[in-house]
């Protein structure tokens, strides 16, 4: 089982918004934003209907990340480790 630096607090990720290149603010994982209940539900099945490709077997986590300043959304994906 591999777990994301991320959601476990390991690491820090700095990233650019592409449009104004402010600092992008970590909203935490895509998962959790699917319904009240996913935050809940193993991340690994999710994985597997969450629409992006190979990122259960690549062991990857999808995050969100926000720029305050032009409301754009990115999703980035994590390497678990």
């Amino acid at each position: 089982m591999s777990l994301c630096p991320l959601c476990n607090g390991m690491a820090s990720v700095e990233t650019k918004c592409s449009t104004c290149h402010n600092q992008m603010n970590d909203q935490g994982r895509l998962l959790d934003y699917f319904d009240d209940y996913s935050a809940y539900l193993d991340i690994d099945g999710m994985k597997l209907f969450d629409g992006i490709e190979n990122d259960a077997r690549e062991q990857k986590c999808p995050h969100v990340f926000y720029c305050t300043n032009c409301d754009k959304e990115n999703t980035i994906l994590i390497q678990e480790i």
